[in-house]
């Protein structure tokens, strides 16, 4: 089933503040709530959606690549986590309580301001989540223009292969937190000018597990994580550019005493080639050609990104000219269009010469067509045709 459009499910228009954002975001996810539909699965999945429509309008830099590539901008396909956001669901129930309670004031869970009362076991329970992973990948023009794959070795925290990431020495060696009694959180009860207010809080004593570690494990020492290495894949798709940053769901730290992994960022760079320069989806090359051959004409071979081509300079061709090899250029990321390779003209004067050439240019210096300097009627001069050309 397609994905419906991210300011449809919250109900605003596409320039929409950051304040009206989470003004229709609060108002769906009330409307949605588990507790307030218990049992009720599409009211579950519409609280889910506005939850992800939320992540990504109320952040500028995911809202910018929405607004530029849709849903394909956030589809995964730099190996599961999108360019951002949700990662087509993967976050949980949990995850939306942790990551957006800050939105209504307290907990987000756990009876949602009064909401069904039943929801406190899992509104209390924090999901620990690992912290994120950058990494920079070097690509030739070729992966760029191609896509690729690209195998990483990193170092990163792992979850403990003697305790599963518990932290405990083993099942027994737990005891109810005795701060929150086993809740995972503790209410506050504050006075305002409305009033006195209670608020429920992540226990800071087990950190919302509602049990604390009595033994533990003896090789990460109750952490859950340990150091270790692991050699991650990633798809990157043609016409990424220097800056872009893609992310692969679940490949950054594990989490103290389980939970989810923080996501690995991948931070694009492109290597310098020596003979292409890229300027959006279009690649310019420096063609120098000898004045002889501006003059008479012929064939040249000019490089593109994985071969060569051979393009034909017509009698007369003046310096600055700018010749188009048509979709020989990079493509957009999100698949549809291609860039052009485009070839400027640098006409190459010899600066040293034998008494021959001299005598050769000397005498065709007197003849009638190589006295004339003015713009032949209709032809630009070059300085017209660079203005022209960076518009």
């Amino acid at each position: 089933m397609a994905k419906r459009d991210y300011y449809e499910v919250l109900g605003v228009e596409k320039n929409a503040s950051a304040d009206e954002i989470k003004k229709a975001y609060r108002k769906a996810a009330v409307k949605y709530h588990p507790d307030k539909n218990p049992g009720d699965k599409e009211a579950e999945e519409k609280f889910k959606e506005a939850a992800e429509a939320y992540d990504v309008l109320s952040n500028d830099d995911k809202r910018a690549r929405y607004d530029q590539f849709g849903h394909a901008g956030m589809d995964g396909s730099a190996g599961g986590g999108g360019f951002g956001g949700f990662g087509g669901g993967g976050f949980t129930m949990e995850d939306i309580f942790r990551n957006f309670g800050d939105i209504f004031g307290g907990h987000f869970g756990g009876g949602f301001g009064g909401f069904g009362g039943g929801g406190g076991s899992r509104g209390g329970r924090s999901v620990n989540r690992g912290s994120d992973l950058r990494v920079k990948v070097r690509l030739s023009l070729k992966e760029v223009a191609e896509g690729c794959t690209k195998k990483i070795k990193i170092s990163k925290l792992m979850a403990c292969d003697q305790c599963g990431g518990t932290g405990a020495k083993d099942s027994h060696s737990y005891s109810t937190c005795p701060n929150c009694n086993g809740a995972g959180y503790t209410v506050e009860t504050v006075n305002s000018f409305f009033g006195r207010a209670q608020t429920q809080r992540v226990c800071p004593t087990c950190g919302g597990e509602g049990k604390v570690i009595t033994a533990p494990c003896s090789k990460c020492r109750g952490e859950g994580v340990v150091r270790g290495e692991e050699v991650v894949e990633i798809r990157i798709p043609a016409g990424v550019a220097e800056g872009m940053q893609l992310s692969v769901s679940g490949k950054g730290n594990a989490a103290r005493h389980g939970g989810i992994n923080g996501d690995l960022l991948v931070v694009i760079e492109e290597e310098h080639n020596p003979d292409l320069v890229r300027d959006g989806n279009d690649l310019l090359h420096n063609l120098k050609v000898p004045v002889t051959t501006a003059i008479l004409g012929g064939e040249v071979e000019v490089p593109t990104i994985d071969s060569k081509a051979r393009i034909k300079i017509a009698p007369g061709t003046q310096a600055g000219k700018v010749l188009r090899l048509k979709g020989k250029g990079l493509p957009e990321v999100n698949g549809y269009g291609r860039g052009d390779i485009l070839v400027i003209v640098d006409i190459v004067i010899p600066t040293k010469l034998n008494s021959e050439e001299k005598k050769l240019l000397e005498k065709l210096s007197a003849q009638p067509n190589f006295k004339k300097t003015d713009t032949v009627r209709g032809e630009q001069n070059i300085f017209d045709r660079m203005r022209n050309f960076f518009g």
